[in-house]
């Protein structure tokens, strides 16, 4: 008689292995000792386990999904020009979604379902995360996961692929110090949000490093949008002793702030200088060109991508959290205080 059905965490554990050898076994991939597949192939024949997925081709992926929470932002297209060039380039179709349901963080539950039915190898989650539900069924149909630039801090065991958000938010306010700003403000994304936290505590390090106080009023938090830049400049330029620099830490929020400086008859970067951040293709066309600090999302993207085909071909990863690194691109919205 059958034992129970078993989860494949349950079987890998059982057998001494990983979930991604079991996974192997299950998609009739080669790269397994014979010994190990045998004890492996008794423990799935004993716990009446078969596959919820038809097999993959031995060794490779044939389609990944790349689920974004929000497929109208500035940087989706780079980050799927990134996915989109590997992808092609080793042979893998490429199905992209958005995030649907009332959280808009995570995929809802018919998400799973359709993973299944199209018989997907493996998911890019961008700025999304997973329930430890979700998690739990990805893992036990044997479709690995990579999150790119993490919202949230990864479940346990998930790769991600971020920035380094607190250097750039460093080099931002380091340069606008450099210019020999004093009053240098800076207009964060949502506070809940890790890379907007870790941005605005850069800016915030080297303001202490340089022995500046922040006076009050100077920590804004808008939601990366332009029209929260032009919202949040618009209090700063209605305080009593407004900055003289910005740092925006997102390009669309510097883009706000243009508008609401421009309105005001201010000009950048004679009146105030403005630093932003992610340098999309919209900073270099801005006018006077933004000075940004550059999120590589096309390499992100890339890079989680190959993480991704690792994982799928059951290779394991030197890393399960990567981050790139964030350059200041010197344009013309900044200058030195006069």
């Amino acid at each position: 008689m059958a034992e129970d059905r078993a989860t494949l965490s349950e079987i890998a554990t059982a057998a001494g292995v990983s979930v991604p050898t079991v996974s192997k076994v299950l998609n009739g991939r080669p790269d397994v000792a014979p010994a190990t597949r045998r004890r492996i192939q008794d423990l799935l024949d004993r716990r009446s386990y078969t596959a919820r997925r038809a097999p993959a081709m031995p060794g490779a992926a044939g389609l990944i999904d790349l689920v974004f929470r929000d497929l109208g932002s500035p940087w989706a297209m780079q980050i799927l020009d990134g996915v989109e060039d590997l992808a092609y380039r080793a042979g893998v179709g490429v199905v992209v979604s958005a995030v649907h349901g009332r959280s808009r963080s995570r995929p809802d539950r018919r998400w799973i379902e359709q993973l299944s039915k199209r018989r997907c190898d493996g998911v890019l989650l961008v700025l999304s995360d997973l329930s430890p539900s979700q998690q739990g069924q990805l893992e036990e149909l044997g479709i690995p996961v990579v999150i790119i630039d993490p919202a949230g801090q990864p479940g346990a065991g998930i790769p991600s692929v971020g920035a380094t958000n607190w250097s750039g938010g460093v080099a931002a306010a380091e340069h606008l110090l450099d210019l020999g700003h004093h009053r240098i403000a800076v207009i964060g994304g949502p506070p809940t949000v890790p890379c907007s936290r870790a941005r605005v505590d850069g800016y915030r390090a080297a303001m202490n490093a340089a022995n500046r106080k922040i006076p009050a009023g100077y920590v804004r938090h808008g939601d990366f949008t332009s029209p929260s830049g032009y919202r949040e400049m618009n209090a700063l330029l209605d305080l009593a002793q407004p900055p003289t620099a910005v740092f925006a830490c997102a390009d669309e929020m510097a883009l706000g702030a243009y508008e609401a400086l421009y309105e005001r008859g201010a000009r950048v970067p004679d009146d105030i200088s403005i630093v932003g951040f992610d340098d999309l293709d919209s900073a270099r066309w801005a006018a006077p060109p933004l000075t940004t600090v550059r999120q590589p999302l096309a390499e992100m993207a890339g890079m989680a991508t190959r993480m991704l085909l690792s994982l799928v071909a059951g290779e394991g990863l030197d890393s399960h959290r990567i981050e790139l690194a964030t350059p200041l691109i010197v344009r013309h919205s900044t200058r030195r205080l006069a």
